[in-house]
């Protein structure tokens, strides 16, 4: 019996999981809004393979409301960690007596000291959640944490483009290995998907978060590719330094990376010539997932007691060129002369 799917954020990471379970035989719903909700309604969804290939999805759908996809099974959040509150009002309608929230966001989540044991236990994180509308709309009961690895992005309305990776991590907040995770694990290995059910999701996400706190400020500031910041001497320093305090933040919560600060870099350093998501942000625009990548680690180091100089340098300086963009309603890219 397939499982309902609604995917919340028809983006590059919606498009590529969504297509995909979809082509593997799920009930997948997109939320989706303007042109793309016309594309996936006219012509399906289409991935282009990293190989080159393309995998096209026909029979999903998508709706512009929520209340529109009814009660699923799973409900896959795609967007942006800044975007999550403006859902709220809708989101319930998708929810049913079990349904499960997966959160496929990057950075910090509003949920991090939710079901950890220890002495933070069910603290809030204001920088995500400023005014605690996330934990209050959202029961704990029905998060399942991810961690998101493919780079990918929309090239058109319904249609994404696959650069490297195929994994997924899930888990749940206790670290428990529940049935319902094991089955949706299935569910997304069915589809292709590489998706390991870790017992310490928060150790995963840091591993994805030890870079992103430092690469995707860096480059939004440099307008440089990952490549570039990871070759470039003074940027490389740069990044050790907001990388070693990051890791002195997690190891105060308890964290353990199982891979080097040298590896890390070189895995995003082989990504190649890979604009960042804050980079493609500031070029097109859009406003910045800054508090949930930079902001939050500083506010952990606060909790933590635990020095973040460099990371609260770089989370400044990105600040006021977020508020500039904002203000001016500009987007900042290199133009040639």
């Amino acid at each position: 019996m397939s499982m309902k799917i609604a995917i919340v954020g028809a983006g590059a990471i919606g498009g590529m999981l969504g297509a995909r379970l979809a082509a593997a035989g799920e009930d997948v719903t997109f939320i989706a809004r303007n042109r793309n909700l016309a594309a996936i309604n006219t012509h399906g969804f289409r991935l282009i393979l990293e190989d080159g290939s393309t995998l096209h999805a026909p029979k999903v759908r998508a709706v512009e409301q929520m209340v529109d996809a009814g009660p699923q099974d799973a409900v896959l959040l795609t967007v942006k960690a800044h975007q999550v509150r403006d859902l709220l009002p809708g989101l319930r309608a998708l929810f049913g007596p079990r349904t499960l929230l997966v959160t496929m966001i990057n950075g910090v989540p509003w949920w991090y000291f939710q079901k950890l044991a220890g002495p933070y236990e069910g603290r809030a994180v204001t920088r995500v959640d400023p005014d605690g509308a996330l934990a209050a709309s959202i029961e704990t009961e029905r998060l399942i944490g991810s961690v998101v690895y493919p780079a990918a992005e929309l090239v058109e309305p319904g249609l994404v483009r696959v650069i490297e990776g195929n994994r997924f991590t899930l888990g749940e907040l206790d670290g428990s290995r529940s049935e319902r995770v094991e089955s949706l694990s299935r569910v997304f290995m069915n589809a292709g998907f590489k998706s390991p059910v870790s017992r310490d999701i928060r150790a995963e996400l840091w591993v994805k978060l030890w870079g992103n706190l430092s690469l995707n400020p860096i480059s939004a500031l440099s307008h440089a590719t990952l490549e570039e910041i990871c070759r470039f001497p003074a940027t490389l320093a740069l990044i050790e330094r907001m990388m070693t305090e990051g890791q002195s933040v997690a190891e105060a919560l308890g964290v353990r990376f199982k891979i080097s600060l040298a590896q890390r870099i070189a895995g995003a350093e082989s990504v190649g010539a890979h604009k960042t998501s804050m980079l493609q942000d500031v070029e097109s625009g859009r406003a910045l997932e800054l508090e949930a990548l930079v902001g939050a680690v500083v506010e952990l180091g606060q909790i933590t007691g635990t020095p973040t100089p460099t990371i609260e340098a770089i989370y400044a300086v990105t600040s006021l060129l977020s508020r500039s963009l904002a203000q001016r309603r500009g987007r900042l890219a290199l133009q040639p002369i």
